[in-house]
């Protein structure tokens, strides 16, 4: 279990197996148990998602060990996600199994994924190319919609909240015979508060409210008792105030979300598993009255095959991936139409020797524009004791560039892959209730793409080159027990982002970040407090421009009241301490909400 400041997050060195051995999916795209995972991951449940009253996807990762995040504004406005301290592009992104991502600047807009509509998240940090592919230098990030179960569930949430905040939720899942199914509709608005401070250029001193409506459906087929097929389809669109660069402009952001996916499974026997996935996504933003749009639409087709011979379990993939770019003309920009595809070939090996167990992959993925790009990962884990695990892994990944880096009119065609070097221990000690865990890496990323001065593209101002080299080192300590009835969770991270050619660390991350958590049942209630804090930043590359450390602290309560009712009550900043993720963009200062959610019984 990770040590948090949220309930119920799980991590795993290759633990032995647990009594309720969780299921885990994001180490190689096919269920296995959590303890056979020799790598550093989380897994969310929604019962974790609901307790933990985020505002958004960031927020709740933030709240995970090595997970910070920047943001300029309010919750819905534009974020990036830091694990380990790589950029938010490193981080590969999957919604039922399916990839998100930007074909501008590069990785997940995660102010578009409605938290709303996930039931489970599931978290690996470190690279995981080898399995992935492009993107995955740092992490993967997995969310998942719920699926039916059981007989006909309805259920509904309303929460209140500060900022004239308003949100509610409905929906239905069970399944029937062969047909399971869960449908979710949301809706929510709030007024905000004015997303900039008074140093800002452009200034607009009002209120950047936001309002949100997203919808879910997952539909399940089970064939047979070892074939299933399945449907998934989420819709988003989130409206958002933000200050232009004029004096009082006050500008819209619309930001959409399309993701589907079918996907097809069957178990031939104990020793055998295929899988082929067909998925869609779309993700556009615009703004508004100084337009501008732009569009990224991603075709995947994934076949994975599975086959344990003689106690050991290989695997293999191929995987095509299609993305696509169009930007519209606008004043100041030509119309940007572009589409490539990257083909792939993967091949996985696991097994256990008494208390030691390796893993080894190996990928292969050619892309149309730059060429080809091999990537590898092994991993050994050793049980030395009952209580005691460690592990040792070494892998490669890259990034490749996105089409508007090559092709828009700051473009540079000959930017090649950005591409990491990671090697990583952890230890771990566990026992039925408690558990401590340390993990140590060093990642090197090499060939970093920045936006640098006029050179090899068609506009003056500048152009996107390969720049440098960023060197990635930390650590995370982590630790949960229970004591007296109370549930003590917290974790310590030391990063080390920096910038290999200066010497200065990496924009808008800190060298430490801390979290704890305290959770128990005081007369029905249960009752938590989280502690959640960052050092000292910078929000430039050249650290002239400092963001000073913060410290926050929440407490939240949550009572099961009668006939399927839940009252769940959160106060967020309870200090009211002011802060910044981004220069001259305001954060929300103390607030409070209240959520009454139904689940028939």
């Amino acid at each position: 279990m990770a040590a948090i400041a949220i309930p119920s997050a799980a991590t795993a060195q290759g633990a032995p197996p647990a009594a309720a051995d969780p299921i885990f999916v994001t180490a190689n795209r096919l269920p296995q148990p959590l303890s056979s995972v020799l790598a550093d991951v989380s897994v969310l449940t929604r019962d974790d998602i609901e307790r933990a009253g985020a505002a958004d996807v960031a927020d709740l990762l933030a709240r995970l060990p090595g997970v910070e995040f920047s943001r300029s504004g309010g919750p819905a406005a534009t974020t990036g996600v830091f694990i380990r301290g790589a950029e938010s592009r490193f981080t590969a992104v999957y919604l039922d199994g399916v990839r998100v991502d930007s074909q501008t600047t590069g990785g997940a807009a995660w102010e578009q994924i409605p938290l709303q509509q996930i039931d489970r998240i599931e978290v690996l940090r470190g690279p995981a190319a080898a399995i992935y592919g492009s993107d995955a230098v740092a992490g993967v990030v997995q969310l998942f919609t719920r699926r039916g179960q059981g007989a006909a569930r309805p259920s509904a949430a309303l929460t209140v909240g500060s900022y004239g905040t308003v949100h509610g939720q409905a929906g239905v899942s069970g399944a029937s015979g062969a047909l399971d199914y869960a449908l979710s509709a949301a809706h929510g608005r709030s007024t905000g508060f004015d997303s900039r401070t008074a140093a800002a250029v452009g200034h607009n001193p009002d209120r950047d409210g936001w309002t949100r409506s997203s919808a879910t459906a997952r539909l399940g087929w089970q064939i047979d008792p070892d074939q299933r097929l399945e449907a998934s389809l989420l819709a988003s669109r989130l409206r958002s105030g933000y200050d232009g660069f004029m004096p009082d402009q006050d500008e819209q952001n619309m930001n959409g979300l399309r993701s589907g996916s079918l996907t097809w499974q069957a178990r031939w026997s104990g020793d055998a598993t295929t899988r082929l996935q067909l998925g869609r996504t779309r993700s556009t933003y615009e703004s508004e009255p100084d337009y501008y749009r732009t569009e990224t639409t991603l075709d995947n087709v994934t076949l994975l095959h599975e086959q344990r011979l003689a106690g050991q379990w290989l695997s293999v993939t191929l995987e095509r991936l299609t993305d696509a770019l169009l930007n519209p003309p606008t004043a100041y920009t030509p119309l940007l139409e572009g589409k490539r595809h990257q083909d792939a070939v993967g091949l996985g090996w696991r097994a256990d020797f008494g208390n030691h167990g390796l893993r080894a992959q190996l990928r292969h993925d050619r892309d149309s524009e730059f060429g080809g790009k091999s990537t590898g990962s092994l991993a050994w884990g050793w049980a030395f004791m009952p209580q005691w695990r460690l592990t040792a892994s070494a892998a490669t990944s890259f990034r490749a560039p996105t089409l508007y880096q090559r092709f828009s009119s700051y473009g540079n065609a000959a930017l090649v892959p950005e591409s990491g070097r990671n090697v990583e221990l952890g230890l771990r000690w566990a026992d039925a209730a408690s558990e401590v865990s340390l993990n140590v890496w060093r990642n090197r990323v090499a060939d970093l793409i920045g936006f640098g001065a006029p050179g090899p593209c068609a506009d003056a101002y500048g152009c996107y080159v390969n720049v440098g080299s960023a060197r990635l080192d930390g650590a995370t300590l982590a630790a949960h027990t229970r004591l007296a009835g109370v549930t003590l969770r917290g974790s310590y991270d030391h990063h080390d982002p920096f910038d290999r050619a200066s010497g200065k660390l990496l924009p808008r991350r800190a060298r430490e970040l801390f979290t704890f958590g305290a959770e128990g049942a005081v007369a029905g209630w249960t009752i938590g407090t989280e502690v959640q804090g960052a050092g000292k930043r910078y929000d430039d590359a050249a650290n002239t421009q400092p963001l000073g450390g913060y410290g926050l602290v929440n407490l939240y309560a949550s009572k099961a009241l009668a006939d399927g009712f839940t009252l769940d009550a959160r106060i967020d900043n309870l200090a009211d301490k002011r802060y910044e993720l981004a220069q001259t963009y305001a954060t929300a200062g103390r607030n409070a909400q209240l959520t009454l959610r139904w689940a028939m019984p």
